[in-house]
């Protein structure tokens, strides 16, 4: 018998690629997270998928403010916030505001392993109602009413809780990161502390005397948030007393006299009664205390004084 034989060409050899990267798998049964190729070769920034990468692998209700990312990675602070909005961009990352049950309003975080949350259909859902009979002289099975899914009402446009917050106070606050980059304060922390700062402002002090007084002399590590350090400041710090006023002298009045006729030299002057004038008062002041007459305002011995001119007559 023939020794079978056969043509087919021989299985290639399936060797390591001459260039680029070599996996070397390993199954992992905890302690990792499942991303999508659409999010980690995404084209643009490293640190937008890093950080995708990271939230990706936080467990639920895990802080991912900016002030907790920048406490995570070496990057600042615009970096990461870069970073963040490109990611709600592209339709991974949602913040949404919503109301808690305790009346307060909190921002929302949720991220989607695919764009906007459109993942694939799940296989494994409900099976579909037949339709019509399943076997020939069998019943057909009721359908099942289809449920009428609740309508989803859209969220309540946001409200910044730095709205009705003094705009002057609002700058001096966002200001503070600049002298201390770990003062980075929240829309909440800063509506709450405006107020103070407020009335610091209303009682005479200027921005850069109110950022040298939250500033000066921080400890060197935080043990809290720095919202807690400054409205402690805000509340125990005295403010110093308002520059006094400076009191404007009020003019004196001046009366105007109404112009007299000197009945002596017949000059005119300003007086409120008619007589003589000062030149003329003085002449016969003296004139009386030389010849022994009273003064012109009395009476004397010879029933008066004569004018000037009734003397000159006489």
């Amino acid at each position: 018998m023939a020794v079978p034989e056969s043509n087919a060409l021989p299985r290639a050899q399936a060797g390591a690629p001459t260039s680029g990267v070599i996996h070397v798998r390993t199954r992992l049964t905890a302690d990792f997270t499942v991303l999508s190729n659409a999010l980690v070769q995404r084209r643009g920034s490293a640190v937008t998928v890093g950080v995708a990468a990271y939230i990706s692998s936080l467990p639920d209700g895990h802080p991912v403010t900016i002030a907790a990312l920048c406490a995570h990675f070496d990057e600042g602070e615009i970096l990461i916030s870069r970073a963040l909005r490109e990611l709600e961009a592209a339709g991974f990352l949602e913040r949404r505001r919503e109301r808690v049950p305790g009346g307060q309003i909190r921002t929302r975080t949720y991220f989607y392993d695919v764009p906007g949350g459109a993942g694939p259909p799940d296989p494994k859902g409900p099976p579909k109602p037949l339709r019509g009979r399943a076997r020939r002289g069998a019943p057909a099975a009721p359908e099942a009413p289809t449920p009428r899914l609740p309508s989803v009402q859209p969220p309540p446009p946001a409200v910044s809780p730095l709205a009705d917050a003094d705009p002057r106070a609002v700058d001096v606050l966002v200001r503070l990161r600049r002298v201390d980059p770990r003062l980075v304060l929240s829309e909440r922390e800063a509506a709450r502390l405006a107020p103070a700062v407020g009335a610091w402002l209303a009682a005479g002090l200027s921005p850069v005397r109110i950022t040298d007084l939250l500033t000066t002399r921080l400890p060197d590590a935080f043990l809290g948030r720095p919202a807690g350090i400054l409205a402690y400041r805000l509340r125990d710090t005295p403010l110093p007393a308002p520059p006094p006023v400076p009191r404007t002298e009020a003019a004196p009045s001046l009366t105007v006299h109404p112009l007299q006729n000197c009945d002596d030299c017949d000059r005119a002057f300003r007086s409120p009664h008619k007589g003589c004038c000062p030149g003329c008062d003085k002449k016969q002041a003296l004139r009386a205390a030389c010849t022994g007459w009273a003064s012109p305002s009395g009476s004397g011995a010879g029933g008066g004084v004569r004018s000037g001119a009734a003397a000159r007559r006489g």
